[in-house]
């Protein structure tokens, strides 16, 4: 796949994201201008949940209302209370997200429980009903190992996940090609139409590259699209746009 191909369907494919302490409404409508380019809208805007109605107007405000709000639950701890992860993707609905990306708990996988995952990703599955798709974010970057990684893939997508997600961007080690592959390979296993994201550490229209064409190996081309495969950054967006213009990307940093 050419660069400029990649970087095309990378903008399309982009769930361009702003999680950070500082946040403010100024900062979300910044973010929601950009997610508005010259080569097409990014596929969503991702956000905490007390920011889902400022983006929600400031997409309408410039005619972008087709980008999708996600938001997060659970979020970035992967604890496993899961009366709060639940409380919260509730509320991420009442403020009216398109997506919630709700974080596994994978430190209790981590020690052997597999049941915390399994009752936890089926409350917010139910919890987001027929409004709200449900990312689930394995955080395979802490999980490490290849059989852990399948097993909290495999437990989201059975209890009804629309998309797995590989990582938080707040840990040390966060999306991998190796890690992805064996995510998409326990989708492709299933026989199942559930979605991919890859977040964290995707920085370069390179390192985009590589993971469609991963995807489309292992998936298959027509998971290229904005319901079957997603990038979770924030920084990656310049570079993609440089590539398009034929431009030297600048440095770039964050998730």
């Amino acid at each position: 796949m050419d660069s400029k191909t990649a970087a095309q369907k990378a903008i399309n494919l982009l769930d361009l994201t702003s999680l950070n302490d500082d946040d403010t409404d100024e900062i979300i409508a910044g973010l929601c201008d950009r997610a508005k380019t010259e080569f097409g809208n990014t596929a969503a805007v991702c956000v905490y949940p007390r920011f889902v109605p400022a983006a929600r107007k400031q997409l309408r405000l410039i005619g972008a209302e087709d980008i999708s709000i996600a938001t997060v639950s659970n979020f970035p701890h992967g604890n496993d209370y899961i009366e709060s992860a639940v409380a919260e993707t509730k509320a991420s609905v009442a403020y009216g997200a398109d997506e919630v990306d709700t974080v596994f708990p994978y430190k209790k996988l981590l020690l052997g429980n597999k049941d915390a995952g399994k009752r936890q990703i089926d409350a917010c599955r139910k919890a987001c009903g027929n409004t709200a798709k449900l990312k689930v974010i394995i955080e395979s970057g802490e999980l490490k190992e290849p059989d852990l990684i399948r097993e909290a893939s495999r437990i989201s997508i059975e209890c009804g996940a629309d998309f797995i997600k590989t990582s938080t961007g707040k840990v040390p080690v966060n999306a991998t090609v190796e890690s992805a592959r064996v995510m998409m390979e326990v989708i492709r296993d299933l026989g199942n139409t559930c979605g991919m994201k890859v977040a964290g550490g995707v920085k370069t229209t390179d390192n985009a590259a590589e993971y469609l064409e991963l995807a489309s190996e292992v998936l298959g081309p027509g998971a290229l699209q904005a319901h079957r495969f997603r990038f979770g950054a924030s920084g990656v967006l310049s570079a993609l746009v440089a590539t398009l213009k034929g431009e030297q990307a600048d440095a770039i940093s964050g998730y």
